[in-house]
């Protein structure tokens, strides 16, 4: 999991500011992106520890199998989630990819110094094409697309915010939860690719 200290420095930051924002996305109104955040928060403060440098800490054995046991639990949610909504497919996807990390930690110690021999090659390679193609549809979905501009609607002043438009919280804005999701999914390849 861990390669040079720089670049897992840089996942750990990255980890932890999605984790962070997510937990601030957990404030939305709206009921299913509170339970997606949350979900999030965790897959993102979970992989900061993963990310950290094996010089600051290197977790014994019983710590690995704590992980896998918390992401199986999250993995069983997510499909159960998966019924209502298929986002949480993807859910299910990375708590499983983190079991599979956690479970190779448990079994080849020294892939936690980024020596790899951690995983099946086989099964990396299926979960690395995966998030790599995730990381490329949430990378296009972001770019801006040219439309034309609607002539806004009269809304009743309650639902106006300061400057006469439709308040929206931060935990709302589909396209800083979309860029979190696309960070998670570029620190998942950079962990896949160590193990």
């Amino acid at each position: 999991m861990h390669g040079p200290a720089q670049a897992g420095w840089l996942l750990v930051a990255l980890c932890a500011a999605t984790g962070s924002y997510c937990l601030l996305r957990m404030r939305s109104r709206i009921e299913e992106q509170r339970r997606a955040a949350g979900g999030e928060a965790l897959m993102g403060f979970a992989m900061a520890l993963m990310a950290l440098p094996a010089a600051v800490l290197t977790p014994p054995r019983w710590a690995w199998l704590a992980y896998a046991a918390v992401f199986g639990a999250a993995a069983l949610r997510a499909l159960w989630a998966a019924r209502r909504n298929r986002h949480h497919l993807h859910h299910l996807v990375g708590t499983c990819a983190m079991v599979y990390m956690a479970v190779a930690m448990t079994t080849t110690p020294a892939a936690h110094t980024g020596h790899g021999g951690g995983g099946t090659p086989a099964l990396s390679g299926v979960l690395l094409l995966y998030f790599a193609g995730y990381v490329l549809w949430s990378g296009v979905r972001l770019l801006p697309v040219p439309t034309p501009v609607p002539t806004p609607l009269p809304t009743p002043a309650a639902a106006e915010g300061p400057g006469g438009g439709t308040a929206m919280g931060w935990g709302d804005r589909t396209e800083l939860a979309m860029a979190c999701r696309l960070s998670m999914g570029i620190a998942m390849i950079a962990m896949l690719l160590t193990l």
